[in-house]
């Protein structure tokens, strides 16, 4: 999600820092940022000479101290409260007054990563969908104390990256679009997993029935079985509505490494 945060930036003409743990991981995010920007070209949507340009405006590095100077810092880590806690801890201390921090959080209330530290109303919710270049939203959420021009920043940022924004005014754990894509996929997951209907067919009802471009099963394997697993984990700690506790077949598959297309296999074999 990083890079492809990054690949969009870059094409709409910020001075972009791409910062990973290590350089292996940067490797593979530049890389993805190239193929990515070679298709483009190669099918006409973007000039050859505009991808170089936007690739040189990405910076790689494994130091967080370049974020410094940054005027939006998006943090896109692993959906895990303490790992944000870690990231945000230093970023408040790090970068410069009148920066705007943002999180990338898909399900983890905004007010909860906001809460250490010293500046809760410069951090924002800017939830961009995978692929980050293909996928045309960005659902902004106002934590509790996130300010008018917090949110206005972010909207300004996100729509020059080509994307629509809606706003979660209230900061529930799993905003507007994880709540709904969790519902169905738990659903979806318990008729499968007791054997009212295959995989294939509960997917083909959603799209023939309801008119969806893709089945909520073939979503999970799309977004990976794991991620789904924590949101909707997050979301139940958060709610206790059980619409939203996974059923044993999700935390079994992960367990399994059935993670969905990343893995080769998911609910379905890729």
């Amino acid at each position: 999600m990083g890079s492809g945060i990054a690949q969009v930036s870059a094409q709409a003409g910020w001075e972009v820092v791409l910062r990973d743990v290590t350089d292996e991981a940067l490797r593979r995010g530049t890389d993805g940022i190239r193929a990515s920007y070679d298709k483009f070209v190669a099918k006409g949507r973007m000039e050859a000479a505009d991808a170089e340009a936007a690739l040189a405006r990405i910076t790689a590095t494994t130091e967080l101290e370049a974020a410094a100077d940054a005027d939006v810092v998006v943090e896109a880590v692993f959906e895990k409260l303490e790992v944000k806690h870690e990231i945000f801890r230093a970023l408040d201390k790090l970068v410069k007054d009148g920066a705007i921090l943002a999180s990338n959080t898909s399900a983890i209330p905004i007010t909860k990563i906001a809460a250490v530290t010293e500046r809760p109303e410069a951090v924002v919710g800017t939830h961009f969908f995978s692929p980050v270049p293909m996928m045309g939203l960005c659902e902004l959420v106002r934590g509790y104390k996130t300010g008018d021009e917090t949110l206005a920043t972010a909207r300004e940022f996100a729509e020059s990256t080509g994307k629509t924004c809606i706003v979660v005014n209230r900061d529930v754990a799993g905003f507007v679009t994880t709540r709904l894509i969790s519902a169905l996929v738990v659903e979806a997951a318990r008729l499968y997993e007791s054997g009212v209907a295959s995989a294939e067919d509960i997917d083909l009802a959603c799209k023939l029935g309801f008119g969806h471009a893709m089945g909520p099963l073939a979503t999970a394997d799309l977004t990976g079985v794991d991620i789904l697993l924590h949101a909707t984990s997050n979301i139940y700690t958060e709610s206790q509505d059980e619409k939203f506790a996974p059923p044993e077949l999700m935390r079994r598959m992960v367990d399994a490494g059935d993670i969905g297309r990343k893995s080769g296999q998911g609910f379905y074999t890729h």
